[in-house]
């Protein structure tokens, strides 16, 4: 039985985590204005949970995209 092989590294983990982060950020401040208040705490928090929800999502279509192209490349090499 032959051993699994791993794909994920300490680089492409620091990517994946650089790529989320900025898009939480890029996403908060998209997120942020449109939060029905005027109290910050709120915003902060409303914006905050909404942006964490859409970074999750991000994070694995980043997953999914870099499995798919794994297989592409395994393909064309076969």
């Amino acid at each position: 039985m032959s051993q699994p092989q791993k794909h994920t590294t300490p680089v492409s983990l620091a990517v994946d985590a650089v790529l989320v982060i900025a898009f939480f950020l890029f996403m908060y401040t998209i997120v942020a204005i449109h939060v029905p208040t005027t109290d910050p705490t709120m915003r902060l928090l409303w914006g905050s949970l909404c942006s964490a929800c859409m970074s999750g999502v991000f994070w694995l279509c980043i997953q999914m995209f870099r499995v798919v192209y794994r297989a592409q490349v395994a393909a064309r090499r076969k």
